[in-house]
């Protein structure tokens, strides 16, 4: 598509697959927590729900954002599910394939939480299939629903590092985190416990992963604003 400079940038956020309720329904639906539209929008962007892994829907964006959600299948880094592990394949499906696509087409990439282990197996990673079981502890997802705060130490130099500074007070939600990296990606985030929270492509283009959830603070908006700003390019 191609934002001009008096226009605001498309970005395209994937969505969940999920049996969902309201009113007086029950059924499927394709539906994606409100605080990634509200941070979209808050930074400046145009939020476009994408409810399927047509590619063709990148031509109608300046920008994806690879949102949270359940784990990524095992069998796409060569492993068997652990008993931890919940997966969604369907979505993996489509999620793959845009992110692919994004890449090839050299839009600006945000991966949010499963996002950026999407990224990361995408580009031939692997994954932690359950995280406690590494560290010890279960500080990056306290209990069902409940963030765990991070501290995350950025890498000088880094594109991440240049956004928010030396280091970041964050919402983490995950179990499951980056073990090998994807081809080319950098880590430039890390806990004190050790573990990955942040990964960019080195190079020109706005490729950034976070595994924490940048959308849940409203008085945050820096991460989303870069990518804003790069769709703008």
């Amino acid at each position: 598509m191609g934002s001009n400079a008096s226009e605001k940038p498309v970005i395209g956020l994937t969505t969940y697959t999920e049996k969902a309720s309201w009113g007086v329904w029950h059924t499927g639906a394709a539906l994606l927590p409100r605080s990634y539209v509200d941070a979209t929008s808050n930074a400046g962007g145009i939020p476009v729900l994408l409810p399927t892994g047509d590619t063709q829907a990148l031509s109608a964006v300046d920008a994806l954002v690879l949102t949270g959600g359940a784990d990524v299948e095992p069998a796409r880094y060569g492993q068997e599910p652990g008993d931890k592990t919940v997966t969604r394949p369907e979505r993996d499906d489509a999620e793959f394939a845009l992110a692919r696509a994004a890449l090839d087409r050299g839009l600006p990439v945000l991966g949010v939480c499963r996002g950026m282990q999407v990224l990361n197996v995408a580009l031939g990673g692997s994954l932690i299939q359950h995280l406690p079981d590494r560290v010890g502890h279960t500080g990056h997802q306290p209990s069902p629903g409940v963030y765990g705060p991070t501290h995350v130490t950025l890498a000088e130099g880094s594109r991440i590092a240049g956004i928010l500074g030396a280091d970041a007070k964050c919402q983490c939600y995950h179990h499951q985190a980056v073990d090998r990296l994807g081809d080319g990606l950098r880590a430039v985030g890390h806990a004190a416990d050790g573990t990955i929270e942040a990964v960019e492509l080195p190079g020109a283009g706005f490729v950034v992963g976070v595994q924490w959830h940048p959308e849940e603070d409203t008085q945050e908006t820096r991460l989303f604003a870069a990518l804003v700003e790069a769709a703008c390019r």
